[in-house]
């Protein structure tokens, strides 16, 4: 093959998943809303890109298909255009697992790529950059990927929650798209939820933990009842942390105070040469259905709930990771306490916050990473807000944990 034949096939390739996208955004409206991040499980019944699927894309040599994706993966490093390499996962099977196999994670290449990425711990070096805007008329807050909202640029949707008052508490159900939150949908991801006081938040996830030992203690409950919907959709609420903050009895002026716990985040994901879970793809409920049937048998009388929500879900001699809301300094010219956002926050707020390890001599934690800003948050205009986030934390983490200080704590301020 000539050097112009297969450049003429690369625009071929790119020109025909393109045509596939735009058909897919007019007829629907799901697709759209979720900007193009999602890839729809293996199905038997006939599909538009069938085409494409008997076609000689479906049968070009392995070694080529590899160099080809490679060099996509390569030169789309961005969003919207990194949109591509997501096009090319969708168009068969074998396209899909060579796809899979050269994206990396998160951690490793600095990119979000797939849906399970929002799952997947962030970068260690540079932090992912992120906003929220918030709509107070129907009290959603959608994640953004990028650095601020501007009009001329399209911004790649991250995650979106909207809050329900319930009597003992709120709740924030998270969802990978804008426009639907039900629990019993496959886009939902999981939720927060806090006490009446607002004091205390737990951190709900679709998904089951990565580590098997923490997936035995980690608090779970039913979302719905298993025979309602598609199997391959998690029927199931897991604890992965906890929010809490501090109460304010003597309502002296100050900002807020608050702790995370991460139960599936050991503190040795933080230690030289450690690493934090990271799970590979979307869990099914059927993989864990008859497990969950069988101690739902034995305690159907029993509130999965009994535990109390900070118990740590790592077990063994590994402790969870603890955060904790780094201390900021009054200024005495501007009369008002102040932190280093590096330029990321620009309005005074009582939600601004910044997240450090909380760790003792004990778990051999350098000074350097312990000074590392995992998590800051902070108002950057009126409803937007600014998110940036490290490794170990994951974007569906932070999201949680910044969802927290939108909700009204009278006993805290």
């Amino acid at each position: 093959m000539s050097f112009k034949s297969f450049v003429r096939e690369l625009r071929e390739i790119k020109d025909g998943i393109g045509s596939i996208s735009k058909r897919g955004e007019e007829g629907s409206r799901h697709w759209r809303n979720r900007t193009m991040s999602h890839i729809a499980p293996d199905q038997e019944e006939h599909s538009p890109l069938e085409l494409i699927q008997q076609g000689r894309w479906a049968n070009l040599p392995p070694e080529l298909l590899l160099d080809i994706i490679r060099r996509v993966e390569e030169s789309e490093t961005s969003w919207p255009s990194r949109a591509i390499v997501v096009f090319c996962a969708s168009v068969c099977r074998s396209w899909r697992a060579i796809t899979k196999e050269i994206i990396r994670t998160p951690e490793q290449c600095g990119r979000l790529t797939f849906p399970i990425s929002l799952k997947q711990p962030g970068p260690r070096e540079s932090p992912f950059q992120c906003f929220i805007r918030r709509d107070r008329a129907t009290s959603t807050y959608l994640l953004y990927f990028g650095l601020a909202p501007s009009e001329d640029e399209k911004h790649k949707l991250l995650l979106a929650a909207k809050r329900v008052r319930r009597a003992a508490g709120t709740d924030f159900i998270i969802s990978l798209v804008a426009d639907d939150f039900s629990r019993a949908s496959s886009t939902y991801v999981g939720k927060l939820r806090s006490n009446f006081l607002g004091t205390k938040f737990s951190i709900y996830d679709s998904q089951p933990p990565c580590d098997p030992a923490a997936q035995q203690s980690s608090r779970s409950s039913r979302r719905f009842h298993s025979k309602q919907v598609s199997p391959r959709v998690p029927a199931c609420n897991y604890s992965v942390g906890t929010v809490s903050y501090e109460l304010n009895v003597l309502r002296t002026r100050g900002p807020r105070r608050m702790q995370c716990v991460m139960q599936t985040i050991p503190v040795s994901s933080i230690q030289e040469g450690g690493t934090a879970p990271t799970p590979t793809s979307f869990t099914h409920s059927d993989d864990h259905l008859s497990i969950e049937s069988d101690s739902m048998r034995k305690d159907s009388g029993k509130d999965f709930g009994s535990k109390t929500p900070s118990e740590p879900a790592v077990q063994g001699s590994d402790e969870s990771l603890v955060l904790k809301n780094k201390a900021p300094r009054w200024h005495e010219q501007l009369q008002c306490w102040c932190l280093n956002f590096r330029g990321r926050v620009t309005v005074a707020s009582v939600k601004n916050f910044q997240l450090v390890a909380a760790v003792d001599e004990s778990h051999n934690v350098s000074v350097e990473e312990q000074e590392k800003v995992i998590l800051q948050f902070g108002k950057i205009g009126k409803d937007i807000f600014t998110m940036d986030y490290h490794y170990p934390l994951s974007a569906f983490q932070a999201f949680a944990i910044c969802l927290s200080s939108f909700d009204t704590k009278p006993a805290c301020e």
